[in-house]
C-alpha cells in the first residue's frame, strides 16, 4: 500500500527533476569533447523540422527564436540533419565570427529538441553570414548508419549527393544571397575550425 508520504516523496522527485532539467545550462554543462574523444552536440533543431529554437546565451536554456513576438518558422524546407551547436566553443567577433558557439548538423536520424548527443565530424560547410564567420560543421551522430563514414568522401561515395543538399539548404533557407557558401573542408580542416571555437570559448 502506497502511504501518503511515499506519495509526497515521489512528488519532490519529480519536482527537483524537472528543475534540474530546465536550469541545465547547455552551453556550459557539457565539454566540446567527451571522455571517449567523440564530439558533444546539443541539439536545438531536429531533423526535418522548421521551429527555429536557439540558445540563450545567458542562461543557456534553449529557447524558441521571437519574430516580433511570434515563434520564428523557417520558411523553407525542414533542416536536412539535426541541428544545434558544440558546447563551450565560440566564433570569437573579434576573429571575424558571429560571436556565437559553434554550429553542428548532425546526420541521422531525428532527436528530441535539446538532446545531448555524441557524434563525429567529417567535414566542414565555410559560410558567410553578411560578411561573418558563420560555418558549419558536418557530423554523424554515433547511434547510426551514418557513423561508418570517415569523411565528406566517404558520404559522397556512400550517400551520392547529400554534400550538394547540405550545401544548397544552407545557401537558401535564410532569402536569396544571404548565406554565401565557401566551400567545403575536409575532416582536418573541421578539427582546425573546431579547436579555433574551443579557444575563442577559453579566452573570451
Amino acid at each position: 500500500m502506497i502511504t501518503k508520504l511515499t506519495c509526497i516523496v515521489f512528488v519532490l522527485v519529480a519536482i527537483f527533476s524537472c528543475k534540474t532539467s530546465t536550469e541545465e545550462n547547455l552551453l556550459t554543462d557539457y565539454p566540446a569533447i567527451a571522455e571517449d574523444e567523440s564530439i558533444n552536440a546539443v541539439i536545438e533543431i531536429p531533423a526535418g523540422t522548421q521551429q527555429k529554437w536557439e540558445v540563450n546565451k545567458t542562461s543557456g536554456i534553449i529557447e524558441w527564436e521571437q519574430v516580433d513576438g511570434t515563434g520564428r518558422i523557417v520558411n523553407y524546407i525542414g533542416y536536412p540533419g539535426n541541428y544545434g551547436f558544440i558546447p563551450q566553443t565560440l566564433l570569437a567577433e573579434k576573429d571575424g565570427g558571429d560571436g556565437d558557439p559553434l554550429d553542428i548538423l548532425v546526420l541521422g536520424s531525428p532527436v528530441n529538441r535539446g538532446s545531448v548527443i555524441k557524434c563525429k565530424i567529417i567535414g566542414v560547410l565555410y559560410l558567410q553570414d553578411r560578411g561573418e564567420q558563420d560555418d558549419k560543421l558536418i557530423a554523424v551522430a554515433k547511434d547510426s548508419p551514418f557513423y561508418q563514414l570517415d569523411s565528406l568522401e566517404d558520404l559522397e561515395a556512400t550517400y551520392n549527393g547529400v554534400a550538394d543538399i547540405i550545401r544548397l539548404w544552407f545557401s537558401n533557407y535564410k532569402g536569396p544571397s544571404k548565406m554565401v557558401p565557401k566551400g567545403f573542408g575536409d575532416h582536418d580542416a573541421a578539427q582546425q575550425v573546431l579547436e579555433a571555437a574551443v579557444t575563442g570559448y577559453q579566452n573570451k
